[in-house]
């Protein structure tokens, strides 16, 4: 119920902070999301490409375990 309440909290400081007749931080905050967007973009592609590896090596071990199983039972 706390963390609940600090999120709601959280979002209406950030809501005043960007409104005009609050702190008219909007334009800064444009400023950081151009520039984190790049960042946050190259991060999810590394993440991808680190589970698609992960996935193929799985693949891989698992058609091993198969193939053990098929020569195990003959």
């Amino acid at each position: 119920m706390v963390t609940i309440i600090f999120g709601i909290a959280c979002i209406a400081l950030t809501i005043f902070a960007c409104l005009p007749m609050g702190l008219n931080w909007s334009a800064n905050v444009i400023f950081v999301l151009k520039g984190a967007a790049p960042l946050l973009a190259a991060f999810v592609g590394i993440i991808a490409i680190l589970i698609g590896i992960a996935d193929i090596r799985d693949r891989n071990e698992a058609k091993r375990e198969e193939m053990e199983a098929c020569t195990n039972e003959k």
